[in-house]
């Protein structure tokens, strides 16, 4: 029984005696010692935003025809894209954008519109006589 109250006692002794670490995670506070854990504050990084892609779907299957491409580099965006509408006329719209001009579009339709012959012969279902 004595041997383990002095295990209790030592090891509240050691608990006692190692005082308030504190959490020094990113955001976090610091410790009493004041470190904060590798974190020096923020740094602000400015990368120059340069990119370029395109893609396109040519399915004769299901009728989707459509494609895109755009650039940037810097605060200028350029691009277009070009999509197969349902009256058979193709829509075309090529954009720029930039910090001073804002955005602008100008949208092209190639091609004569066309819509199928509907057909209304109500007379053709003569039913159960």
């Amino acid at each position: 029984m004595r041997a383990y109250q002095v295990i209790v006692l030592a090891a509240v002794c050691a608990g006692v005696s190692a005082g308030y670490i504190g959490y020094s995670g990113y955001g976090g506070y610091a410790g009493y010692d004041g470190d904060n854990g590798g974190y020096d504050g923020h740094a602000d990084y400015y990368s120059h935003p340069k990119y370029a892609f395109d893609y396109s779907v040519k399915d004769p299957h299901t009728g989707d025809f459509k494609s895109q491409w755009e650039t940037r580099d810097g605060d200028v965006v350029k691009g277009s894209y070009s999509v197969a509408e349902p009256d058979g006329t193709t829509r075309i719209v090529e954009y720029t954008a930039d910090k001073h001009n804002g955005f602008n579009a100008v949208v092209k339709r190639i091609g004569h519109a066309h819509h199928p012959q509907i057909y209304n012969n109500y007379n053709s279902y003569q039913g159960y006589h």
